[in-house]
């Protein structure tokens, strides 16, 4: 009996049909200008590849206000062999679109692009390659960013730069979630709990064989980009407090050094007092030395927040994002036919 096989096979671990070589995940939010043309240039790179089991692409919809669920369930409609989607319930951030898609992929290899045409397509097949050179992750790192403003490219510049002084873990500049992953690493990857991914430092701390290609970054082809200053400035600190204690250490540091300075005006306002007599009562020293200690209190606290804030979303174990509808099975199902 076929399906009885196909049961034996499930149960001894063995997957009952051949994965595809590759999957592509492709995070969405607000991308109706977009979708169509990223479809057709993938397709086109992808389809003379002839990969052994093929290819698929995973499409996660994160709770777009515009029209690209509807273009997702058409190419869904028109194209039900190689595209495939997932739609959360709201807007749960890229990093956790990203994780759904890697947590549905079955691909030997698994590419991670973003939708707005930024990060060209045509790159992909040399990332493949390059892959099955003996390396587990290739990553594409940014020769130029066109179409971005002097501000944002700065401040992606020191960002990158200040979390590789902070952090332990080698995190490469210059980068940002476009690259080819081995299987090994994504299954890694899925080992991970935390509430708050930064999935570019998660996949530098994995290890293994690493390596990078060179490429020009485009300007936004349509649409506006969902990485407002403020959502760039929360990513900031999850990478920081996800793979650095430095802050705590600055904050203990700072208390010592500001107690010491405290100290050391107690001992000068005694010897005015009583060794001098020039002391003069007035209230400016006292304000400047109140504001400056609640000062670097606070953001002593603050910095200890941040933290505590990350340990609490781990605590409670929340679900990374709630799926409203999708034509993949939940992970870890394998559907058995005839």
């Amino acid at each position: 009996m076929p399906w009885l096989k196909k049961l034996l096979n499930v149960l001894a671990g063995v997957h009952p049909y051949p994965p595809p070589a590759l999957s592509v995940v492709v995070p969405i939010y607000n991308e109706e200008a977009n979708i169509g043309e990223l479809y057709r240039r993938l397709t086109a790179l992808l389809a003379p590849l002839a990969l052994p089991g093929g290819y698929d692409l995973i499409f996660v919809n994160d709770g777009s206000r515009d029209g690209s669920l509807p273009q997702l369930l058409l190419l869904v409609e028109n194209d039900p062999a190689h595209v495939r989607y997932l739609s959360f319930s709201r807007n749960f951030g890229h990093q956790i679109a990203v994780t759904a898609g890697l947590d549905r992929a079955e691909g030997a290899a698994v590419v991670i692009i973003d939708a707005d045409l930024q990060d060209p397509p045509e790159l992909i097949p040399a990332l493949y390659a390059k892959l099955h050179e003996g390396y587990e992750v290739v990553y594409a790192r940014r020769r130029s960013r066109q179409g971005e403003s002097p501000a944002k490219k700065l401040t992606a510049k020191v960002f990158y730069r200040i979390l590789r002084a902070l952090t332990h873990v080698e995190i490469p500049v210059d980068t940002g979630d476009f690259r080819i992953i081995s299987r090994k690493v994504v299954l890694a990857l899925r080992q991970m709990p935390e509430q708050n991914k930064f999935l570019r430092g998660q996949i530098s701390w994995i290890g293994y064989r690493q390596t990078f290609l060179e490429y020009d970054r485009a300007e936004r082809a349509g649409g506006v980009t969902g990485y407002t200053y403020g959502k760039m400035l929360r990513f900031a600190l999850d990478g920081i407090t996800a793979f650095s204690d430095v802050p705590l250490k600055v904050a203990t540091v700072g208390g010592f050094l500001v107690s010491g300075m405290a100290f050391l005006v107690m001992l000068y306002t005694l010897y005015s007092r009583f060794v001098t007599h020039q002391y003069e009562p007035g209230w400016p020293s006292l304000m400047v030395s109140i504001l400056f200690l609640g000062g670097v209190q606070l953001i002593a606290i603050g910095i200890i927040g941040e933290y505590l804030a990350r340990l609490g979303a781990n605590v409670r174990q929340r679900p990374l994002y709630i799926v409203s509808e999708s034509n993949l099975p939940p992970p870890g199902f394998l559907p058995l036919e005839g």
